[in-house]
Formats: C-alpha cells, sequence, structure tokens
C-alpha cells in the first residue's frame, strides 16, 4: 500500500521559513515524479512543486523564487524548504505523485500569521 506521510509545518510569522518533509512507503520511490500541492482555507487544490527522479524541477509562479523542491531518494523523502513566506502561503500542504491515483496523506498545516 502506497503512502506519503507530511510533516514540519507550523505557525510562522511572515517572512520566515519552513522546511517540510513527505516519507513515501510502499513505491519504489526513484521512478517517480513527485509533487507537493496545497489547500488553502476555502479552496482548491493547487498543485506548488515538482521534482522528477532525476531532480528536474518546476514551480506554480507565486512561488518561484521562494521554494526550493528536492529530493532523497535514499530516504524516500520528498522536501519543500519554503522562505519568505506571506500569509497567502497558509494552507495544508500535502505531497503525491501526479503519476498514479494514490490516496492523499493527512498533510500539514502551515499558517503563516504575525
Amino acid at each position: 500500500q502506497v503512502q506519503f506521510v507530511e510533516s514540519g509545518g507550523g505557525l510562522v510569522q511572515p517572512g520566515g521559513s519552513l522546511r517540510l518533509s513527505c516519507a513515501a512507503s510502499g513505491i519504489i520511490f526513484d521512478k517517480y515524479v513527485m509533487a507537493w500541492y496545497r489547500q488553502a482555507p476555502g479552496k482548491q487544490r493547487e498543485l506548488v512543486a515538482t521534482i522528477t527522479s532525476e531532480g528536474y524541477t518546476s514551480y506554480t509562479n507565486p512561488v518561484k523564487g521562494r521554494f526550493a523542491i528536492s529530493r532523497d531518494n535514499a530516504k524516500n523523502t520528498v522536501y519543500l524548504q519554503m522562505s519568505s513566506l506571506v500569509a497567502e502561503d497558509t494552507a495544508v500542504y500535502y505531497c503525491n505523485t501526479p503519476q498514479i491515483n494514490v490516496d492523499w496523506g493527512p498533510g500539514t498545516q502551515v499558517t503563516v500569521s504575525s
């Protein structure tokens, strides 16, 4: 059974930083594109960043230059380093792969507030 478990969220002031982690199990991790998504209150879940198995990355425009996605295939883990956080980044953050249908994990709450 494929599972993703996110961690690292929390309350941070505007301008602050957080590093999210996502541990994968039940999957040949290094074969798959991995992605981070987020869902803000009252909004649909949106794609934030992707990383291929070779390490090529892409980002949605609002986070370009502020977020960095990375992966450690030896640890079956994908990360999201978030900097210069703003209130609009407040959301529950999830990881998943866009290549197969996997149930969403619990997510990790990120709240940006003074």
